[in-house]
């Protein structure tokens, strides 16, 4: 197999997005807030258990992050974490109107 078999392609920043999902941003947020609580965590050599004990946050919730289990998580939720870790955290939005036709139609059955 050589290099001209493959085709690059260059992504935009957030991998949601380019798979399609209709609440990318939202899923780009939440992952990146869990990023960097792993990272405190890892950084401080804390286990979910210490994390708890430290924040008052069950560790179940710092197991759920670990493992990328973020639905259940809202952006104030993840951040207020954060906070708990002595974190400060600071937001910029950027608002940009959709492409017409990028994202399915909601189907009413």
């Amino acid at each position: 197999m050589s290099k001209d078999d493959f085709e690059l392609a260059r992504g935009s920043g957030n991998v949601y997005r380019d798979f399609g999902r209709l609440d990318a941003g939202l899923e780009q947020a939440r992952a990146l807030i869990a990023a960097k609580i792993i990272r405190v965590l890892d950084d401080r050599k804390l286990s979910t258990r210490d994390a708890e004990k430290l924040t008052g946050v069950a560790h179940s919730e710092f197991s759920r992050i670990r493992n990328t289990q973020l639905r259940r998580f809202t952006l104030d939720r993840l951040i207020g974490i954060l906070g708990k870790l002595d974190e400060d955290v600071e937001v910029t939005l950027t608002f940009t109107p959709r492409k017409h036709g990028s994202h399915p139609a909601p189907q009413i059955a």
